[in-house]
């Protein structure tokens, strides 16, 4: 069957070939996106279907500029650092970026309705925290890959480090050190929250530390840092030796609150954060952290934003690495 007029269109030619319009468009213009054999029978149903592309059609295409949408939390540092990198990873590939913050008064959802109305293409969603089913309602409208999240939905790419090595490293590092006395303060209802939080509790049961297991519960913010630090200083219980963040803003409200108290940061207390952000390796701060690394993450989410195509989702797993500075050392050293 044709469309109006005799003239076989895309989307006859998609039917025919049983994909979808956009696998067809990929396959017909020669660009990288689908399989040979997806590709094959669409070209195989546009020969038998005597298929010939509009010229107009063609050119208003190639005026439309090839655009990423990405949502963010302008609250995260760690998310700044993606956002350098996606543009760096997007470039390479010919594509641009359209952003999309998410604040406090500004909801997720509405970030991705933004971007939804500038016509984004593919959308790479960092951190999200909308409900599997609406991520899974949003990838079947159009490709979506989220970055640091290891709850996957259905037809939703995701690419997140490997955050359980990434804590078992840091706790690993510190009882190698010398420490029992290791807090981990959780990142509350952030995403990646509950599996940093339950890697910490499995580290230290496994390194023989039931009796030290102690979990505060905060928010990913150096404002929540600040709070903590000061509840234990003003408890009275005895100080952890280390204390394990579950990001780098909140470890750096823990630094910065130990010291002016005049706590020494690691003599009396080693601190480690989470992302291993710009903050943690300036020269006033050298906070020892675990790195994502913001650069793979960024080029493999945009991989396969742009060349997906009929391939079934992914979850892509990128190593975490330990990053050693200033901030551990033996207790009572």
């Amino acid at each position: 069957m044709t469309s109006r007029a005799g003239r076989t269109t895309i989307v006859d030619v998609a039917r025919a070939a049983g994909t979808s319009v956009s696998s067809a468009s990929v396959a017909l213009r020669g660009e990288p996106g689908v399989s040979a054999q997806t590709r094959e029978r669409i070209l195989a149903a546009a020969r038998r279907l005597g298929y010939r592309p509009d010229r107009q059609a063609s050119l208003l295409r190639r005026r439309e500029p090839r655009v990423l949408g990405v949502t963010f939390s302008v609250e995260q540092t760690f998310h700044g650092d993606l956002v350098e990198n996606l543009y760096r990873a997007a470039d390479a590939s010919g594509y641009d970026l359209v952003l999309s913050a998410k604040t406090a008064g500004r909801p997720e959802s509405r970030a991705v309705d933004n971007l939804l109305r500038d016509r984004c293409g593919p959308l790479i969603l960092i951190a999200p925290e909308l409900p599997r089913d609406a991520l899974a309602q949003l990838a079947a409208r159009t490709p979506v890959v989220t970055i640091g999240s290891d709850s996957p939905a259905e037809g939703v790419d995701s690419v997140h480090s490997d955050d359980r090595q990434g804590v078992t490293d840091a706790v690993a590092h510190l009882v190698g050190l010398g420490h029992r006395r290791i807090a981990y303060v959780d990142g509350g209802t952030a995403v990646m929250s509950a599996t940093r939080s339950d890697a910490y509790v499995r580290t230290m049961r496994e390194h023989g530390l039931d009796e030290h297991v102690r979990v505060i519960s905060a928010a990913p913010t150096e404002e929540s840092g600040i709070e903590v630090a000061t509840g234990l200083l003003d408890g009275d219980d005895p100080l952890p030796t280390a204390i394990l963040a579950h990001n780098d803003l909140i470890a750096v409200g823990l630094l910065l609150t130990l010291r002016s108290r005049g706590v020494r940061v690691p003599d009396d207390v080693s601190v480690v954060g989470y992302d291993d952000t710009r903050t943690a390796a300036l020269a006033t701060v050298r906070l020892t952290s675990v790195s994502q690394d913001a650069a793979e993450l960024a080029r493999r989410a945009v991989e396969r934003a742009t060349t997906r195509g009929d391939d079934p989702a992914q979850q892509i797993v990128t190593p975490a690495r330990l990053v050693v500075r200033d901030t551990t050392a033996p207790p009572g050293r």
